[in-house]
């Protein structure tokens, strides 16, 4: 296979000195040039033909925010970001996402130990990103309609998803309507940034989008994200439960752990409906199949509309995925399993 062929753009030259350093030492990753800032990635884009960018946020000239929406409406490409831990770096990556950038990473930085830990996470991003299919941003899907008051008291909707996903929540959520039934998201991403992005979402949504806390009454029209990074999130207590955070070791790589929601919802079976969107790797997988086996509705994103068929392809080989759907179509589907009796499903 080819080595991916990757431009860097950022305005430190330590920075992409380091950043040529972590990539060149994968064998399977080739860079092909370095900018100081986007006019010169323009034309190293087009003369150099990457397959993947790692781009920095805040550049002199034009942001990084700016020369990525221009790049995934003219030439949509894999686009790596490469942020900083802070609340200003967590706002931008976040919107970054939105417009299309497949992932980021954090700016490396520490000891010896945690730069060689940024290097393989790098590397496995690039390369990932070099897989991916690029696409410029959300799609503005059609407005729901308004579910029966049957169907808003009687489902809980578990959703999972990853690399992509915040493109693809940006997509789904805002079609929702407003008293649909509650839904529970984990979204793999840093603590630092599931504050920002629930409040992102709530701004562009009909129901009302909060990042979730310990003890949380679950509420029909609203939408609990996942705090990132330190804690896993359970349904305790059944449709009209309360969400539980507790610690706990990484569950298939991650915590929050799709996997973990899922089993939390699976007891309530048909009462259920699970969704699992694009994403990296296996996470999700065996918590969907609990789900369907015990009779909820299973919704797995389908392959064309993924950033990365990741997470779905992993529980559709499984037997988990009861449905494929398109994610234009997955609004309307998740609704239309809430909208069935309990004792028809």
């Amino acid at each position: 296979m080819a080595a991916v062929r990757t431009l860097i753009v950022d305005d430190s030259a330590s920075m992409r000195a380091t950043l040529n350093r972590m990539l060149s030492a994968d064998p399977a990753i080739e860079v092909v040039g370095m900018a100081p800032e986007p006019f010169a990635a323009r034309e190293m884009i087009k003369s150099l033909n990457p397959d993947v960018l790692t781009l920095d946020v805040e550049m002199p000239g034009m942001d990084g925010l700016s020369f990525l929406e221009r790049i995934m409406r003219l030439r949509p490409m894999p686009v790596v970001m490469c942020s900083t831990l802070t609340a200003r770096g967590a706002e931008v990556t976040i919107e970054a996402l939105r417009l299309g950038a497949v992932d980021y990473v954090t700016k490396p930085s520490g000891t010896p130990e945690d730069i060689e830990r940024d290097a393989v996470l790098l590397c496995e991003k690039v390369k990932a990103a070099a897989r991916s299919v690029a696409r410029a941003g959300p799609q503005r899907l059609p407005a729901q309609p308004t579910l029966a008051a049957g169907a808003v008291g009687e489902r809980i909707i578990a959703m999972g998803s990853s690399t992509g996903g915040v493109e693809a929540l940006f997509s789904l959520l805002p079609a929702l309507p407003e008293n649909c039934p509650p839904v529970l998201v984990v979204q793999h991403m840093p603590a630092a940034f599931t504050h920002n992005f629930a409040e992102r979402l709530n701004g562009e949504c009909r129901v009302h989008v909060v990042e979730a806390t310990d003890g949380a009454p679950v509420l029909p029209g609203t939408v609990y994200i996942a705090p990132g990074g330190q804690r896993h999130m359970e349904l305790r207590g059944g449709v009209r439960g309360h969400v539980k955070l507790r610690d706990g070791d990484p569950v298939s790589g991650h915590r929050p752990s799709v996997d973990m929601l899922f089993n939390s919802v699976a007891p309530l079976g048909k009462a259920a409906v699970g969704v699992i969107l694009t994403g990296m790797g296996a996470d999700g997988a065996q918590g969907m199949l609990a789900m369907r086996q015990a009779g909820a509705r299973t919704l797995g994103q389908s392959r064309e509309t993924c950033v990365v068929w990741g997470m779905p392809r992993s529980a559709k080989e499984l037997g988990a995925v009861e449905q494929e759907v398109g994610l234009s179509g997955m609004p309307e589907a998740i609704l239309k399993a809430c909208r069935e009796k309990i004792g028809s499903v």
